[in-house]
């Protein structure tokens, strides 16, 4: 990574806590990471008056080659649905040259204590389009 810092790239090291007895980081672990660089991503998004919550409705990870302890990983965030009320993002896990997983997470905008659904502020969409893939 360049010494430009991105909102959309988070690299890590694989921690000892995120590899089984075998070396490979657990699945879950790919999923939290991959929501760790999303946070990081989000933080960059315009302020918006009234902004809805955003609450996760679906997470999956689809592995190509486990990760191993200390291996260097970067996490690459990019916006791949748009809906009214959702928004979709994928994250690519690439270790060298090669992808490692993808970990695809659909996010739900919601407006008070009963959750009910709500529309993506323009702004945000706005924002939003410019990471579509």
């Amino acid at each position: 990574m360049s010494s430009v810092q991105r909102l959309d790239v988070t690299e890590m090291r694989v921690p000892p806590r995120d590899v089984d007895r075998f070396g490979q980081m657990f699945i879950a672990s790919y999923i939290s990471e991959a929501e760790t660089a999303l946070s990081k991503f989000w933080r960059g998004r315009p302020e918006v008056s009234d902004e809805p919550i955003y609450i996760p409705t679906r997470a999956s990870c689809s592995l190509r080659r486990g990760l191993r302890y200390d291996e260097l990983a970067r996490f690459s965030v990019s916006v791949n649905k748009i809906g009214g009320k959702s928004v979709g993002f994928m994250v690519m896990v690439e270790a060298g040259n090669e992808i490692a997983a993808e970990v695809e997470i659909l996010w739900l905008a919601v407006r008070g204590e009963e959750h009910e659904p709500s529309p993506l502020p323009e702004d945000t969409r706005d924002w939003l389009y410019q990471y579509l893939d």
